[in-house]
């Protein structure tokens, strides 16, 4: 495809970055690379209709770690490194309410649960509450942020769930609402972002990079960030970033529905939240890793059975209910869950695999390679 005089000069002219990915990160990095200079020609290139992999199709928690999550976390990385990464999810969080208001994404605190229907892996998240919650005072000022919360087991109409562990300060987004006011935000800032350009590679020869989209397209730009998350292994083959699908349904609205919050069940990789009187069920992929490391969307007869037994037994028990949609989102994730944020080469930076935390961490990863660029 050959671009007309015109085209070039408008959209392709002179380009000081281009951000690969329209996602969180992308789009926040574009935000503080306006805020150090005004004057960068910035442009995001984006392959789908809207922002493809996650940002626009996950759950919307606002969540910094759930109790088994921690405790699992601590089994595979040291303590340093657990508590540095539920504080840069609580930075995060605290950067994508500054950069967008929280009426703008519709934050609500209602807090965040963990569903136990075992009396063993409850026992071993409760003999830990204390030093969970001395960690987490120090990170967020906050006193007892992980509380027992058993007395609210039947309030919310769950059956087989012995205990119930609550996370007072965790919230939920509205992840359209998010990304709506992202994006236009960005635009407002005279950046632009091209749906549609799906960039096969990029060469730099330390002056510039050129980049090579799928349709034919040759752009020139002085630098490059690749924000593409989940799908980064099509650019960046050599990291240690794979996909995870994360298959979601949701159902029609449910008359008295009781469940408020947002809960995760099974070391989170289950979770559920209410959005108004519907109901919000993802997870599944520990069924079949195999199956669900992939960069295609879709779902499985496997796991969409599995959601719809835990809203029939534990989670909706004698309730009627209709499924009104699925879909599916491709996250990013590798053997360790620090986010990689660093130079590929001299002109080129990448800000990839967030771990399924790209609401909580995307904001602040965003503004760590923006200033990475920058400097």
């Amino acid at each position: 495809m050959n671009l007309s005089f015109w085209e070039k000069n408008s959209y392709f002219n002179k380009i000081d970055i281009v951000i690969i990915g329209s996602g969180i990160v992308g789009l926040s990095a574009a935000l503080s690379l306006k805020k150090k200079n005004k004057r960068l020609n910035i442009i995001v290139l984006e392959r789908g209709m809207l922002p493809m992999g996650a940002s626009s199709k996950n759950a919307g928690f606002a969540c910094f770690g759930s109790s088994s999550e921690l405790l699992l976390d601590l089994k595979n990385h040291t303590e340093d490194e657990v508590f540095s990464l539920v504080e840069k999810r609580w930075k995060g969080l605290l950067q994508l309410r500054k950069n967008l208001g929280d009426k703008a994404i519709d934050f609500l605190n209602l807090g965040g649960y963990e569903v136990f229907d075992s009396k063993t892996e409850f026992d071993q998240c409760n003999e830990k509450m204390g030093y969970f919650n001395n960690h987490l005072y120090s990170i967020i000022g906050k006193k007892q942020v992980f509380m027992n919360a058993d007395s609210k087991i039947k309030n919310f109409g769950f059956k087989k769930v012995k205990h119930l562990i609550v996370n007072t300060f965790e919230s939920q987004i509205d992840t359209g609402r998010m990304m709506a006011a992202l994006i236009n935000k960005v635009r407002g800032l005279g950046i632009e972002i091209m749906n549609g350009f799906e960039v096969l590679q990029f060469s730099d020869d330390g002056k510039k990079v050129e980049i090579v989209s799928k349709n034919g397209i040759h752009i020139s730009c002085k630098k490059v960030i690749v924000a593409t998350n989940g799908f980064a292994k099509q650019l960046l083959p050599k990291y240690a970033v794979n996909p995870a699908r994360a298959q979601v349904l949701i159902t029609n609205p449910i008359k008295n529905l009781k469940i408020k919050g947002t809960f995760h069940y099974d070391e989170g990789y289950y979770y559920f939240r209410n959005i108004g009187n519907r109901l919000l069920l993802g997870g599944g992929r520990n069924l079949d890793f195999k199956t669900e490391e992939t960069m295609e969307f879709g779902l499985t007869q496997l796991v969409q059975n599995k959601l719809e037994d835990l809203l029939k037994t534990m989670i909706l028990p004698g309730k009627d209910f209709t499924i009104d949609m699925r879909w599916s989102g491709i996250m990013g994730v590798g053997p360790q869950k620090k986010s990689i944020v660093r130079s590929v080469s001299e002109n080129v930076f990448c800000a990839v695999r967030m771990g399924g935390m790209g609401v909580a961490i995307g904001s602040l990863i965003g503004k760590e390679v923006a200033d990475l660029v920058v400097d």
